[in-house]
């Protein structure tokens, strides 16, 4: 489990732009360019929209001063007539800024959604692979510890020579031999670590004085694993909170998958339609020219569900909305526990880089983990993905 969320994939956005427009900025993701394009149709509609209630409000104020001043009848009610009509344009325009906003609140809720497929791969293949943690694993082996194995081999033969004297000794010969004759299976943590550690220590007290270089080794033996032992304990403790982590990712995924595939039926789309489309699209402008698709299609969805259920349209969306926008907050938040979990492997190692039987190897280890950061850093974005995602929609 601590390793599940592994290795990060770079390919989550292309700088191959061609085929799209040449007004798509090389720089910008295709799903930037296309959620820009939804918020300037948007906002052309909106000033457009702006400019008009303008006018009808300036109409109706001096239509209301004429019938005011007016004695003449005939022309008040003519006046009436004009400011009804006016009216019913003024309730005709709110409602086609109405389904502006919704067609474009709902036209960017698809295209996060159909973006997050490519977002959360790279995010669940996050952990081993990557140098670093498989630097971490090595840096708790003691058989990369030249003190340990030099005294090691000592050790398993005095324990071979007098495990039928002690039953510490036996236990341990037992423990040993059931995991394999590498000193990496030695158990420097867990049930019977302490058993290990007393075998060493009655070992090293068994050699006299006069063996001073045997004496001088096995004690070097004993420290690196006594350091080893805690390092390893301290290093489980931060890596066993891998599982909540992958805990969340798994449920967050569910919850993605069952957002998006009704989304998906509502607009008459298959998953592997958009599998094919976009998420293994290696192509950048493919993937824009199916975007723009999609978007299309939302837009129409929105329409057409107006006609069909003019009562119950804007609920129908709204719900939509909320589901793909919690999606994309929840993935937020998860890439932004997985960064505080790496920053604690920087207090790891501050903790141990100075320590005289370990601390090289494990000062080795933040050169790999500023790399690892960087990486996810460029590639996650946490706090900016939760910003954007409190800012998907234009609110009414």
């Amino acid at each position: 489990m601590r390793y599940l969320i592994i290795t990060c994939l770079l390919a989550m956005a292309s700088s191959a732009m061609a085929g799209v427009p040449d007004s798509v900025v090389a720089e910008k993701s295709v799903q930037e360019q296309i959620l820009g394009e939804i918020r300037a149709n948007l906002d052309v509609k909106s000033r457009a929209f702006d400019s008009t209630i303008g006018k009808l409000d300036n109409r109706v104020g001096r239509i209301d001063s004429l019938i005011r001043t007016t004695g003449n009848p005939k022309e008040r009610i003519d006046k009436l007539v004009e400011r009804v009509q006016i009216l019913e344009q003024k309730q005709k325009a709110l409602e086609e800024n109405e389904l502006a906003v919704y067609e474009a609140n709902y036209q960017s809720a698809m295209i996060n959604l159909v973006s997050m497929d490519r977002e959360i791969k790279p995010l669940i293949l996050f952990h081993t692979t990557r140098e670093f943690f498989n630097s971490l694993t090595a840096t708790s082996d003691p058989d990369n510890y030249r003190d340990f194995t030099a005294g090691y081999q000592h050790f398993k033969e005095y324990v071979d020579k007098f495990k039928d004297y002690s039953a510490t000794l036996k236990a341990i010969s037992g423990v040993v031999n059931a995991t394999g004759t590498e000193s990496a299976s030695i158990p420097i943590v867990g049930a019977y670590s302490q058993l290990m550690f007393s075998g060493m220590a009655e070992y090293v007290n068994t050699i006299g004085h006069k063996k001073r270089d045997l004496k001088i080794e096995a004690e070097k033996m004993f420290a690196v694993t006594a350091s080893l032992s805690q390092f390893t304990s301290d290093k489980n403790l931060v890596e066993n909170e891998w599982e909540g982590i992958t805990e969340s990712l798994q449920e967050m995924q569910v919850y993605y998958d069952t957002v998006m595939n009704r989304n998906l039926r509502m607009l008459g789309i298959d998953r592997a339609d958009v599998t094919a489309g976009f998420s293994r699209q290696s192509d950048a402008g493919k993937r824009y020219q199916y975007l723009t698709m999609l978007r299309q299609r939302a837009a129409d969805y929105v329409q057409q569900l107006k006609k069909d259920d003019p009562k119950n349209w804007k609920e129908s969306i709204y719900y939509q909305l909320m589901d793909a926008q919690s999606s994309k907050v929840r993935y937020g938040e998860i890439t932004n526990r997985i960064l505080h979990h790496i920053n604690k492997y920087s207090a790891l190692i501050a903790r141990y880089k100075d320590n005289k039987e370990i601390g090289e190897h494990v000062a080795r280890l933040q050169e790999k983990l500023d790399q690892l950061k960087a990486t996810f850093d460029d590639t996650f974005e946490p706090a900016q993905y939760v910003h954007a995602a409190t800012q998907m929609y234009k609110v009414m």
